[in-house]
């Protein structure tokens, strides 16, 4: 049986309506069905999500979370089951919106907000928040460091959990607290710390900005 098949198998509405929504970077079980299956990196994102996940508390009671770019929203719903009070996803993208605010539909979880909005948007919320998931994002943006600058003055009140695509050389050189105006042998390093600027494309995808290093 193959992978429409099995979604209109299972409940024929809800199987059409995850295919109308699709395709899914995601892979969400809405009502026992999955979202993307045959995802390229396995059961995306939870593969991603057990490796990083004891470092956050079991019990989120209480707090706040901030997920940007929540994309299908796997991680609005993770939080909001670890007792999360509240939980946002700015997401830009009107599909992946959609697939979130759908996934929240069927979960049957409330107190999250699904919003249109980038992590540029961060000061019109009503923040600061407890937890701020930033994943994947950084090498999406034309302007990173004034990304990380409005996380810091408006929404990281506790814990930002950062995740970025790294190319070049896994070396870290120590730089030093001021280097001279001709310090150009140190920045030649393959280690010296620097965000690569994408020319035109990365892996056929124009929004690909900047890659750093380790």
């Amino acid at each position: 049986m193959g992978e429409g098949e099995d979604r209109m198998h299972k409940d024929p509405a809800l199987g059409a309506e995850i295919e109308r929504l699709g395709p899914w970077f995601h892979n969400l079980r809405i009502d026992g069905i999955p979202t993307a299956p045959k995802h390229f990196l396995g059961d995306f994102p939870r593969v991603f999500f057990d490796r990083f996940a004891h470092a956050l508390p079991e019990d989120l009671s209480g707090k706040s979370v901030l997920d940007i770019g929540c994309n299908g929203g796997f991680y609005l719903l993770e939080m909001k089951r670890r007792g999360a009070c509240r939980v946002v996803g700015l997401e830009p993208d009107p599909r992946y919106r959609a697939q979130a605010e759908f996934a929240v539909r069927h979960s049957g979880l409330e107190g999250i907000e699904v919003r249109d909005g980038t992590v540029y948007d961060v000061g019109a919320l009503e923040g600061p928040f407890d937890v701020v998931l930033f994943l994947g994002v950084l090498y999406h943006l034309r302007h990173p460091l004034l990304a990380l600058d409005l996380l810091r003055e408006h929404a990281v009140k506790e814990t930002l959990v950062f995740q970025c695509m790294q190319r070049g050389s896994t070396e870290i050189v120590g730089v030093p607290e001021d280097q001279p105006f001709d310090a150009d042998a140190l920045m030649r390093q393959p280690g010296y710390p620097r965000l690569s600027f994408v020319e035109h494309r990365y892996a056929g995808d124009p929004t690909n900005w900047w890659i750093p290093n380790r």
